[in-house]
C-alpha cells in the first residue's frame, strides 16, 4: 500500500462519519461545479475566438475578390486602433520577391510555406503595437499568401471576464457545497448520533429503558435512518422486557428456594447429630431430606426449562399429537392411580401433527395432566379431548377463581386453594412457554359445570 493510500486510510479512521460524509458530499458537488464552470469557460472562449476567426476568414475572402493584381505588400493597415478594419498583406513564397516597404504583420517561414502550398492555412496570436491581435494566414493565388489580422482585445477581455466570473461562481458553489454537505450530514445522521448516544448510555448505565427520540411525522414518510432508530427502539423494548423477566425470575426463584434450602440445611444438621436421635427420628429426618431434595431438584430443573428460549430449528420434527397424547395419558394414569383419565380423539384428528420437539411437547402435556389431577377429588375424571383445532384438558375440581385467572400462568404464582398442595408454581408457566416456543397458544378458563379447562391451540 502506497504512503498516500495509507495516509488516506488513517484519515478516514480518525474522522467521524459525519465529517467524512460532509467532505464526500462537498467534494462531489464541488467537482460538479468546477466541471460545469470549466466546460462553460471553454465553450465561451471557443465561441469568442470562433467569431473572431470568421471575421478574419471573411476579410481574407474579400481581399481575394477585390485584389486582382496580386502584388506583394501591405493591402490595408488600419488595425492599429480597436474597431478598425483588418490589417492585411500579400506575401510571396520567395523572399526575393518582397516589396521594398516593410511588412506590417510578421512574416515567418510558415507564411512562405502556405504561399508555396506546402502548409495549410492557420491562425496565430501575436502582439501588434503592444496590443493582442490574431492573424489568419491563407494561400492567395499561385505562390502567394494573404495575411489578415484583427485586434483581439475584445475577445481576450471577454475570456478574462468569463474566467473571473466563472471562478467566482465556482468558489461560491464550492462554499455552498461545503455548507450543504455539513447540513446534510448533520441532519441526515442525527438519528444515528442519537442511536449512538443511547447505546453508549445503556452500556454505561446498563439500563435498557432509554429510547431514541424519533422525529415527528407520519410513519409512511420515514427514511432508512428513522426506520433503523425505530427498529432499535423495538429491540430495546424487547431487551428491557427480557431483562425484567430475568430479574423477576431470579428474584422469585431466590424467594421460593429459600424455604426448601432452609429445611434441607435443618434436616442435614439434624442428621449430622444422628447419635442423639432415635431410629424413628433418623428415618423421619432422612425421608424429609430426600423429599426436599426431590422438590429442590424439580424446581431447579423447571427453572432451567423456563430459562430456555425458542426451540433450535435442527431439533424440530413433525410430531403426531394423537400418539403423544395417548402416551401422556397412560403415564398419568400410572402416576395418579386414584384419578380416572378419559381420552377422546376425533377421527379427523388422528393424523394431526405439528413441527416441534417431542420431549418438550410431552412435558407440556404432563404438566397439564398433573395440574388437573392435583386439583381433582378422588374418583372424579380428568377429560382429555383432541380435535383438529385444539387439545383440551378438563378437571372437575374447585376451578379457577376469576381473580386468579389472569395470573394462572405466571411463574411461582399459586392461588389460595393451591398453597397447601405440593408444587413450585412453575408447571403452568413452563407449559405456556413451551406452547409459545412451538407457535401454539395455551389458555385457561372456567369449565361449564365447575372445574378448570385448559385449551392448547396448535399453530395454523
Amino acid at each position: 500500500m502506497s504512503a498516500r493510500r495509507r495516509l488516506g486510510a488513517r484519515w478516514r479512521r480518525r474522522r467521524p462519519l459525519r465529517t467524512r460524509l460532509a467532505v464526500a458530499a462537498a467534494a462531489a458537488v464541488a467537482l460538479v461545479a468546477v466541471g460545469v464552470c470549466v466546460a462553460a469557460f471553454l465553450v465561451i472562449r471557443y465561441k469568442l475566438y470562433q467569431q473572431l476567426d470568421q471575421n478574419l476568414a471573411q476579410s481574407a475572402t474579400l481581399i481575394a475578390q477585390q485584389r486582382h493584381d496580386g502584388e506583394p505588400g501591405v493591402v490595408t493597415g488600419e488595425c492599429r486602433f480597436l474597431g478598425a478594419p483588418a490589417c492585411s498583406q500579400i506575401v510571396p513564397a520567395d523572399a526575393d520577391a518582397d516589396p521594398s516597404e516593410a511588412y506590417l504583420l510578421p512574416v515567418s517561414a510558415a507564411t512562405r510555406q502556405v504561399a508555396s502550398g506546402q502548409l495549410a492555412p492557420y491562425y496565430t496570436n501575436f502582439t501588434l503595437h503592444g496590443k493582442p491581435a490574431r492573424m489568419f494566414t491563407t494561400s492567395y493565388g499561385k505562390g502567394e499568401a494573404v495575411q489578415v489580422a484583427l485586434r483581439a482585445d475584445i475577445a481576450d477581455r471577454g475570456v478574462r471576464q468569463t474566467a473571473y466570473l466563472l471562478s467566482a461562481v465556482g468558489g461560491v458553489g464550492i462554499l455552498l457545497s461545503g455548507l450543504g454537505g455539513y447540513w446534510v450530514s448533520r441532519t441526515g445522521l442525527a438519528p444515528v448520533a442519537r442511536l449512538t448516544a443511547t447505546a453508549e448510555r445503556i452500556a454505561a448505565t446498563r439500563d435498557a429503558r432509554h429510547r431514541i427520540e424519533l422525529p415527528p411525522g407520519p410513519s409512511g414518510r420515514e427514511d432508512e435512518v428513522t426506520r433503523l432508530a425505530t427498529t432499535f427502539n423495538t429491540m430495546l423494548a424487547e431487551l428491557e422486557e427480557s431483562v425484567t423477566a430475568r430479574r423477576r425470575l431470579v428474584a422469585d426463584a431466590s424467594h421460593e428456594l429459600r424455604t426448601p434450602l432452609t429445611a434441607l440445611r435443618t434436616n442435614a444438621e439434624l442428621l449430622s447429630r444422628g447419635e442423639r436421635l432415635t431410629e424413628a427420628q433418623r428415618e423421619r429426618a432422612s425421608g424429609a431430606l430426600a423429599r426436599q431434595l426431590r422438590e429442590v431438584t424439580g424446581m431447579v430443573n423447571d427453572l432451567i426449562e423456563l430459562a430456555r428460549e425458542e426451540e433450535p430449528q435442527p431439533l424440530l420434527e413433525e410430531v403426531r399429537l394423537a400418539p403423544l397424547v395417548a402416551h401422556g395419558v397412560d403415564a398419568a394414569r400410572g402416576h395418579w392411580p386414584d384419578v380416572p383419565f378419559t381420552l377422546q380423539v376425533a377421527p379427523d384428528a388422528a393424523e394431526l401433527s405439528i413441527p416441534g420437539v417431542p420431549a418438550r411437547l410431552s412435558r407440556l402435556l404432563t404438566n397439564l395432566l398433573d395440574n388437573a389431577a392435583k386439583f381433582s377429588p378422588p374418583g372424579t375424571p380428568v377429560e382429555v379431548t383432541l380435535t383438529p383445532t385444539a387439545l383440551t384438558v378438563r378437571d372437575h375440581g374447585p376451578g379457577i377463581a376469576p381473580e386468579d385467572l389472569p395470573y394462572v400462568f405466571d411463574r411461582f404464582y399459586r392461588a389460595e386453594k393451591a398453597r397447601a398442595l405440593p408444587g413450585s408454581g412453575l408447571g403452568l408457566a413452563m407449559a405456556r412457554q413451551i406452547a409459545h416456543a412451538h407457535g401454539a397458544e395455551l389458555t385457561a378458563e372456567a369449565a361449564p359445570g365447575g372445574g378448570a379447562l385448559f385449551r392448547l391451540t396448535p399453530p395454523t
